[in-house]
């Protein structure tokens, strides 16, 4: 009897002890890791970049002229135009001109210099078809302007008003792929249809300033 009573509390105990040393095989859903591609994910939005407003009305507001010579005269410079207003100011150095004299100075048609003569920059700028005149009567071509004058070391500073023509506007009178030419004589502002200004010694194509 005595040693049935052993075996059964043997038994016993090692049940005990079978119970207490079993772990849970299963994993927890809850500490399972997510499937890949699961993830949240979270979008950024990227904002559009903006032109610089400031910088497209300067550019649209100024241009330059680089005047080159004609065959066999020596006249070159370099201008700006800039809008004032409804208008334009031209502004800038000529050199290489006969010291202490005239030049008819003019803004024509065409912008096209590639004529020796630059004769391929065609007439006077006339969008509003007026006979050529003093810039500052009633009757005159938009393209018009007063002489340059040169100093004694044939250089002339170019300081122009021209209410007549506009920049960068697309309206008739803008003046953005014309052309300005300066001439070997001063503009008497009556004959027709040019000032008997004479032969064109320089020339340059207006275009928008890329700096």
């Amino acid at each position: 009897m005595k040693q049935i009573g052993w075996l059964a509390f043997i038994v016993v105990i090692a049940s005990i002890a079978g119970g207490c040393g079993r772990k849970d095989d299963a994993t927890s859903p809850a500490s399972a890791p997510a499937p890949a591609g699961d993830s949240p994910t979270v979008a950024t939005a990227t904002e559009p970049a903006t032109p610089d407003s400031s910088a497209t009305a300067e550019t649209a507001s100024q241009a330059t002229v680089q005047l080159t010579a004609t065959q066999g005269n020596t006249a070159n410079g370099g201008l700006k135009i800039s809008a004032a207003g409804t208008g334009v100011q031209i502004s800038g150095m000529v050199q290489g001109l006969k010291p202490d004299s005239e030049f008819g100075f003019h803004f024509h048609e065409k912008g096209d210099c590639s004529a020796p003569d630059a004769t391929s920059a065609g007439a006077h700028f006339n969008p509003n078809n007026q006979q050529h005149g003093n810039p500052t009567g009633q009757s005159h071509h938009a393209g018009d302007m007063l002489n340059v004058k040169s100093d004694a070391q044939g250089v002339a500073e170019v300081s122009i008003d021209n209410a007549d023509v506009s920049l960068h506007t697309g309206q008739p009178n803008d003046v953005l792929g014309k052309a300005l030419v300066m001439h070997a004589k001063p503009d008497d502002y009556k004959t027709q249809p040019s000032g008997d200004s004479g032969d064109r010694i320089a020339c340059g194509v207006i275009a928008v300033q890329t700096n």
